[in-house]
């Protein structure tokens, strides 16, 4: 939609120029210095084309709105100072060309209408001053020339008017593609709350499915039997219980592997907490993968009685295992502290250490 809009733009500045380029050269009684008249017209057509289609591309692939169109359809700066010289130029060439008994002729006063047509094309191409400058350039050849008054009547006037909407419209285009790039924005941030808002909902329900899962049976065979549950079916109890609340508090720790380790833990006795404190907010997939696998060889491995489970916000420890058991004199005592590092971190110690490693070769040979 935009080239269609450039495109048809560019297809009437091609057509108005023409028009005042023919009324120039239509001469009701040839000039003193025609040549001049048509050099004029010439440098009159080759400024304005150029203004309209060097470098005219108005859109950008990262910015689909146009919010940032004027910054390409900026004019050069030689296209500039060329459009700058062209509105001084073209007038007085054309009076200079006519003679001056035919000052108010027609094809003698067509520079100001050509004029205000290129200003208004190098306002639309972002140089204000240029244009301005332009107008007012002209103006001040026409007042030297054929008076203020005439000046004024015979296209100062409409130069001023016409580089002036252009001003107009080009603010109201910048400012009706801001509005749309913001409305896009928010649009675009209204989709992406929504699309979390959503994943949010689908995580609780898979999380409400695993916990009726887990707890669904036990809770029905405990309201069959009327709360009245032996030894056995209180462990099952228990270990539901914690399992359930795995779910809830420790989900960003759990995959299929530390479910199987948690529960074999359990199964041998020990009472084992998780909970996830955020730590793991900022990890990634793959670092998150590795990360269970190697908490669930540790709950494999582990023999203590108590074992506590948590995220760490350190910068270089990801999770924590803390396992704690009662010692001869009654007192717990830890006999397991396991960190599991992030991979950075320990891509960082092993770099550390066989630099350390190759230090000490280094001074060994000393």
């Amino acid at each position: 939609m935009t080239h269609g809009v450039r495109a048809v733009l560019s297809a009437l500045g091609i057509v108005f120029t023409a028009y005042l380029a023919v009324g120039a050269l239509l001469w009701t009684s040839t000039p003193e210095y025609p040549l001049v008249q048509i050099a004029s017209v010439a440098l009159f057509l080759i400024t304005t084309w150029v203004c309209i289609f060097w470098n005219a591309r108005t859109t950008s692939h990262d910015d689909p709105v146009g919010s940032r169109w004027g910054e390409r359809a900026l004019l050069p700066r030689w296209a500039a100072v060329l459009a700058a010289a062209t509105a001084v130029l073209v007038p007085n060439a054309s009076w200079f060309a006519a003679g001056p008994d035919r000052l108010l002729a027609d094809y003698a006063t067509w520079g100001l209408g050509a004029v205000g047509a290129l200003m208004a094309i190098v306002m639309i191409r972002r140089r204000p001053w240029t244009a301005w400058i332009g107008v007012a350039c002209a103006a001040i050849s026409a007042a030297a020339w054929i008076g203020v008054r005439d000046a004024l009547a015979l296209g100062v006037v409409g130069a001023v008017l016409w580089v002036g909407v252009a001003q107009l419209m080009t603010w109201l285009v910048d400012r009706a593609a801001r509005d749309t790039a913001e409305l896009l924005r928010l649009q675009r941030e209204a989709s992406e709350r929504l699309a979390s808002g959503e994943g949010r909902r689908r995580e609780r329900r898979t999380q409400i499915q695993r916990a009726l899962a887990v707890a669904g049976p036990v809770l029905a065979h405990t309201v069959a039997l009327g709360g009245h549950l032996d030894e056995t079916e209180r462990r099952l109890a228990r270990i539901a219980e914690a399992t359930l609340r795995d779910e809830l508090r420790g989900a960003a720790l759990l995959d299929d592997g530390v479910r199987a380790a948690l529960s074999a833990a359990r199964g041998r006795g020990a009472t084992v907490s998780v909970l996830d404190e955020g730590g793991l907010d900022d990890v990634s997939g793959e670092e998150r993968v590795a990360l269970r696998a190697e908490l669930a060889d540790v709950l494999y491995r582990i023999n203590s009685e108590r074992v506590f489970v948590r995220t760490s916000p350190h910068g270089e420890v990801a999770a924590t295992v803390v396992g704690r058991s009662a010692g001869d004199d009654g007192e717990d005592t830890v006999d397991l502290w396991h960190e599991i590092r992030r991979r950075g971190s320990a891509d960082k110690d092993a770099v550390a250490g066989d630099a350390d490693e190759d230090a000490a070769a280094g001074d060994a040979d000393d």
